[in-house]
Order: structure tokens, then sequence, then C-alpha cells
């Protein structure tokens, strides 16, 4: 019998041919994907602080133009290392905002970390830092109080991980490199809001992520607010400051949602102009949400940005394209990145790097980058090897 296809002498070329091509063109894909995926290439790991008496996390980088890089992190005691507390907590009376500097390319790090911030009420919480182009220094942070039990119960509209109550955000700047810093200058609160910080006012704006500066010399801020008078969810909205972050004012919403939790919010511009706000969530099986706007940030719109992990940093090349990397906090643990095109319209299709997959649990990530004099990337992150003390962490990337 002949096949339905044709004359079998017919239908077999036709079916080695059809197999020829899909393997071309299947050989064409995987060689694409894996031309992509070379455009990214871990060259090592490092390690940039380690102390096993200190829980080391929320790390944040920053290139000089003198050729140093300052890396600042969260630090405060490891009670479960020192006292056999139950675990590493994110709240701690003394965890301190510090730094510790690089003269060589990250390959070696300043031993006795240098003091950011101690706050007077309270410990504080991710030093996030970015340099203006006047080569000063932001370092943005928020804090929780340690209370006694009777005053938290009293707390009724202010965020709280009893024992600790929410202080909110706090801004510090330094015009010498990160050797002195002024501040701290408080931002305001949230137009509208009912929630309240530690000590009974309104709780001044915070974000843990990257700001950004345009070309007039504003900063752009993305905050988070929680006021489920105002959303049953945590939003996220668009600060900015004239004065180098002495003093803000609100803009407009970058993204909200009813189900959607965002926060944790780093923003970049693209070359052609586009503010691309990198959102962490809740709620929405751990995706990305990209945020973007076309009106220099007078207006957002949001999408689902379909990668896996949190939270995110992004970092432009000198030729327009995307360093997007973040925290990978499922089995295998470890950090994650994408190199994206100039416009960052490759989200889902983008190889993704492993730059490592040996963490101890899901306690790590918040990773930062920093583009380094020859091309190649820095970054840091906080680790942890078979649930011990966390520590900064770092990898070099290289790019082709």
């Amino acid at each position: 019998m002949r096949g339905a296809g044709g004359p079998p002498d017919i239908t077999a070329r036709r079916t080695l041919i059809l197999a020829l091509l899909l393997t071309g063109m299947c050989c064409g894909t995987l060689m694409g994907d894996e031309r992509k995926t070379l455009a990214l290439k871990k060259i090592s790991d490092l390690i940039i602080y380690q102390d096993e008496k200190f829980y080391s996390a929320f790390p944040s980088l920053v290139a000089r133009k003198n050729g140093e890089i300052l890396c600042a992190f969260r630090r405060a005691p490891d009670r479960r290392k020192l006292w056999g507390a139950p675990g590493p907590t994110h709240t701690d009376a003394n965890s301190y905002l510090v730094l510790v500097r690089s003269k060589d390319g990250g390959k070696t790090w300043s031993k006795d970390p240098e003091l950011i911030f101690a706050h007077p009420l309270g410990g504080s919480q991710d030093p996030c830092m970015v340099q203006l182009k006047d080569g000063s220094i932001i370092c943005t942070s928020y804090g929780w109080a340690l209370l006694p039990p009777e005053a938290i119960e009293r707390l009724t509209d202010t965020a709280k991980h009893p024992p600790y109550a929410f202080l909110g955000g706090h801004v510090m700047r330094s015009d010498d490199g990160g050797k002195s810093w002024k501040g701290p200058f408080v931002p305001p609160p949230m137009p509208g809001t009912s929630t309240k910080d530690a000590l009974g006012n309104p709780v001044p704006v915070f974000n843990r992520g990257a700001m950004m500066q345009r070309a007039d010399g504003t900063l752009y801020w993305a905050v988070a607010v929680n006021d489920r008078k105002m959303n049953p969810t945590t939003t996220v909205h668009l600060m900015t400051s004239s004065d180098r972050g002495e003093t803000w004012k609100y803009v407009c919403p970058i993204a909200a949602d009813e189900k959607i939790t965002m926060n944790e919010t780093s923003l970049i511009e693209t070359k052609k102009g586009d503010i691309l706000a990198f959102i962490r969530t809740a709620g929405f099986d751990d995706h990305l949400v990209l945020s973007r706007s076309t009106d220099g940030g007078k207006s957002f719109k949001w999408e689902d940005g379909k990668i896996v992990g949190h939270p995110y940093y992004a970092l432009r090349l000198r030729d327009g394209r995307i360093f997007l990397i973040y925290g990978y906090r499922h089995e295998p643990f470890g950090i994650r990145a994408k190199l994206l095109n100039p416009d960052c319209t490759d989200l889902a299709e983008a190889p993704e790097l492993v730059i490592r997959d040996d963490g101890g649990s899901g306690d790590l990530g918040y990773p930062w980058a920093a583009l380094l004099p020859d091309g190649k990337i820095l970054v840091a992150y906080y680790f942890n090897i078979a649930q011990g003390t966390s520590f900064i962490g770092g990898s070099l990337i290289a790019v082709e």
C-alpha cells in the first residue's frame, strides 16, 4: 500500500528533507541560544566580606571614577552562631550600615568595615547606594525599632515584626567617596497615608532598590507604600529630588494591584529614554513585574516580566544593553542573570546565566552590580553555604 502522503519513495524523500530542515532549524536555534548565553560568562567567585560573628546581608556597589569600588551592606550579630538563637532575622537592634573598599577591581577588600550609619532608635536595613554625576554618593535605608510588648500592642497603624516596629526610610549622602556621611535626611510620607511609624508619626517613604539620576540631575526613587486603607497590597510609587536627596516630592504611581504585592524596586533609564522599574512581587508566582514609562516618569504601565526570582538590579552597559541580576530563592538556591536588549523587550527570551546554584537555603541574594573600567561586571550578593553564617560574596562576569 501507498502511504497517505504519496508514493513510498517520494514520501521517504520528503520525510528525509523535512527531518534535515528541522534538524538544521533546531541546531540553529541551539547555536543561537548558545551564542546568546556565551554573551555572559562567569569568570570567578570571590568573598567581599565574611566574619562568622556577623550576619552580613543586602549589599550594594559603587564603582568610583578613580577606580575604587565600594561595597555597602547591613551587618548584625549572628545571634544563632553566638548565642544559640533559633535562626538569623532581618530585624535586629544592632544592625548597622557599613562598607568595605577595593582598589584592585574587586580582587581584595578592606578587612575592617567603615560605619555609614547607626540609627539612634533602632537597626538599619539595606544600604542602597547610587553614585551621582558629580561623584557624590546617595545611600538609602530604613529602620526598625525594638519596642516593649505593651508599646507594640498600642500601635495599630504601624508595620510590625514583634518586638520590632517600623521607623520608615532615611537618606544619607557622602561628598568624599564614602569617608563621611551627611544626614539622615528623612523623606516625606506618601500623600494621604494613614500608616504611622514607631513614634506615631506618618511613616516616611522607603525602598530597597536602586534609584536613578537623569541628565538634568533629578533623582528618581521608586518607593514602596504599605497602607491597607489605600490598597489591600503594597504598591510602588515615584518620588523625585532636585537637591541630591535632601527633599522629595511625589510624582505618580508606578505599579499597583489589589492581589499582587509589589515592592523592592530598582530603576534604570534606557538608551532611548524610557524609565524602567524592576519590581519584586508576592502572590504572582515570584514573577518580575516590569513597569515602563515612556513620558519621562509622568506615568507608568506594568506587565508580567516572566522572570522568576527577586529582587532585581539592572545595569546599563556602554552599548545600551541591560544586565539584569536577581536572587533565586528556589532550589537550587543561588544567583542568576540575563543580558537584555537596550529596550528590554526580550525578558522571556533572553537566556539565563546561573551565576551560583550552591546556596544552602533561600536566605540569600539581593544582588547588585557595577561596571568596571575594562568592561567586566562585578556583582555582589549575600550568600550562605550549607545554611552557615551569611557573608557578602561576589562574582566577576565577562560580557561579549
